[in-house]
């Protein structure tokens, strides 16, 4: 079969054995997958002397086989994978088992994956398959950054530093869908535009004084996800008591922090990362029941994936990158 693998160094198009599924795995033909930042970095986690390791997270399909002793799928369901290996129930962190699909095992950047069946659930009907193959990974992540960790209420207001990120638009559209308050940033207008029109309430220049462009309003939570270049910028206009969830960091992971200012604002710093399969049943009834649509930028084909990692690396698109696999 065809897929998108690193291998000894290189990203490139390749033939890879078919998968065949073992007591309790399923088989699923990709239709569609998404490219996640993660999958960017994995190149360089693995070096040089690799052998061949199908990569990507995210993706959507149709049940082809199923192993011995699966019954809640059967051969023609339509499903979307859970990158979130082996997190079942929600806890205050991931369990020792828990990884994340695409490294070490295969993933998704390919016509058939095998997989646990607990790794899957029904695909929402309401749902394109490019929109289902972007939802898994960032919608999880955001869900539980936004809820299960920043505690999000209607009345509140949330500060979203980095509005274009896949994450950023299901941020945007999960706490509008209850009714709190957004505030975004961006470096570009376009994005701070179409970030509007998705749903935020003000769009700021990342660039700006953002202190000086609020007038004095306040934050009752930040996530945040850029790193270095805008944490203590963001904690500069949150309010005392606040609550700061961190799930990322584009830029620098090291930042400075003025501990005496940090604890006279009772400031609460909150670490998040993807999410159990809890919380992405949630997430999935969440977005039926407000009819929330994943924000897909463009899609490319398998064959154009590298062309499609560069699109994602200059942070040229508005929401998620999906790669079709096949018709």
């Amino acid at each position: 079969m065809k897929a998108f693998v690193h291998e000894f160094g290189t990203l490139k198009v390749s033939r890879v054995d078919n998968p065949v599924a073992l007591a309790g795995e399923v088989v699923v033909a990709i239709r569609t997958a998404g490219i996640n930042r993660r999958d960017l970095y994995i190149p360089a986690r693995r070096g040089d002397a690799a052998e061949a390791l199908v990569i990507g997270s995210d993706g959507a399909g149709i049940v082809e086989s199923i192993g011995e002793g699966v019954t809640q799928f059967s051969v023609g369901d339509e499903v979307i994978i859970n990158p979130a290996l082996r997190w079942f129930e929600n806890s205050v962190a991931p369990p020792e088992a828990f990884d994340i699909l695409g490294m070490p095992d295969n993933g998704t950047f390919a016509e058939k994956i095998v997989i646990s069946a607990e790794q899957l659930e029904k695909k929402p009907e309401f749902l394109s398959w490019e929109e289902a193959a972007v939802l898994s990974l960032s919608a999880l992540t955001g869900y539980r950054a936004l809820f299960t960790k920043g505690n999000l209420k209607e009345t509140d207001t949330v500060f979203i530093p980095g509005a274009g990120s896949g994450v950023a638009t299901y941020l945007i559209s999960f706490a509008k869908n209850i009714g709190a308050r957004v505030i975004v940033t961006s470096r570009s207008e376009e994005k701070r535009k179409q970030a509007l029109k998705l749903g935020a309430d003000v769009a700021l220049d990342t660039a700006g004084d953002w202190k000086k462009e609020l007038e004095g309003e306040t934050i009752d939570l930040v996530i945040e996800s850029v790193g270095r270049a805008t944490f203590n910028r963001s904690l500069e206009v949150l309010k005392k008591g606040g609550r700061i969830v961190v799930f990322g960091a584009t830029t620098e992971d090291t930042v400075d922090l003025n501990l005496r200012n940090f604890f006279y604002n009772q400031h609460q710093l909150i670490g998040s990362t993807m999410g159990s399969r809890e919380e992405l049943r949630e997430m999935i009834a969440h977005i039926e029941k407000y009819e929330t649509n994943p924000i897909v930028d463009k899609t490319f084909n398998l064959d154009d994936a590298v062309e499609a990692f560069e699109y994602v690396e200059t942070s040229q698109q508005f929401g998620k990158v999906a790669l079709r696999i096949s018709e």
